[in-house]
């Protein structure tokens, strides 16, 4: 994503010196505490949540994008980040480019720590399509390679595709799956808890996913519009269409500038009758995005606004939850 921090090429260099500066020269393998818990480092909270979850008290979950005010599209990492993913045992990234500044905490560090991708496991990550959709829907959810925490190589912004997983409940579910199977791995003593945790939060995905099916029973084809693609999975599985100029969503995503004709293009789409809902990102946005909001409540449409971290005091169950009851109670108006 273009909005990306333009300092990581030098990142590595810059915190590597820190680092040696402070006399931090900890190995991966110091990163367990005395009591054996797993340290297990996310790039953003909703990642870490989810760890938690999974991982009960044998895990201490760290996300380095731990505030809702913090914007991950221009996070820029510290040494005491990149001291965090040295003492890792395990890492969560999204990957596609969302989270790079990741990748350049690992190579600076030198962590050898195993890293999952959340992107790995959308279906419609590129290297997914097609052959890949029904050895994931199998549980092998990397056959071509095997291991899902192979390599760093994916994590540039891939056009055309949506890298905000974590709005994809199918995507969620299998990396709860192989966030369990790592631990298990790691603490092999407690697989048995880590599977059985893994499955209790499945059986809240499979809510949240009969949820959306409601959604789609009561809603099918309903127009909504999107400042950004943050929220397209779960607009896409509650059966809803998305009528936001690509030209508008992809101008505010870059932050750059909305061409004053595509600008006045989704004023008039406001102004027809036909959208129902407008869905704005609560974490950015720049004038056109103010001026599409002013415009949907002058309409009377309802705005609602998602999130890209999780909230304080949520768990990734109850936030997404709570933004699916939002879409349904916006769409009920």
């Amino acid at each position: 994503m273009p909005r990306r921090n333009r300092a990581l090429p030098l990142l590595a260099l810059s915190l590597t010196g820190a680092l040696t500066l402070a006399g931090c020269a900890s190995a991966g393998a110091d990163a367990a505490a005395s009591d054996d818990r797993i340290s297990v480092v996310a790039s953003t909270s909703e990642y870490a949540q989810i760890a938690e979850e999974i991982g009960g008290e044998f895990v201490d979950a760290t996300a380095i994008v731990s505030s809702s005010s913090q914007d991950p599209h221009s996070f820029e990492p510290s040494a005491r980040d990149q001291l965090t993913i040295q003492r890792a045992d395990l890492i969560i990234e999204n990957g596609g480019g969302y989270d790079a500044f990741v990748d350049a905490l690992i190579e600076a560090s030198g962590s050898i720590a195993p890293v999952i991708t959340a992107v790995e496991f959308s279906h419609a990550w590129p290297e997914n399509e097609g052959h890949e959709t029904e050895s994931m829907e199998a549980g092998d959810e990397h056959a071509d390679d095997g291991d899902p925490t192979h390599d760093h190589a994916d994590h540039e912004h891939v056009e055309g595709f949506n890298e905000h997983v974590w709005y994809d409940m199918h995507t969620v579910a299998h990396l709860a799956e192989e966030i369990a199977s790592e631990l298990s791995e790691l603490l092999p003593a407690e697989a048995a808890t880590f599977e059985a945790n893994a499955e209790q939060f499945g059986s809240g995905i499979a809510g949240l996913e009969s949820a959306l099916t409601e959604i789609d029973t009561a809603h099918a084809g309903a127009e909504v519009f999107v400042t950004e693609p943050v929220s397209l999975y779960l607009v896409s599985a509650a059966g809803l269409e998305n009528v936001t100029p690509d030209a508008f969503s992809e101008a505010v995503e870059e932050g750059q500038d909305v061409a004053p004709a595509i600008l006045l293009d989704s004023l008039s789409l406001l102004r027809s009758g036909a959208v129902r809902v407008v869905i704005a990102n609560s974490q950015t946005g720049g004038a056109e995005t103010t001026d599409v909001i002013a415009e949907a409540e002058a309409e009377s449409i309802p705005v609602i606004e998602y999130s890209e971290t999780l909230p304080d005091g949520q768990t990734y169950l109850s936030w997404m939850q709570a933004n699916i009851e939002a879409l349904a109670g916006a769409l009920a108006e």
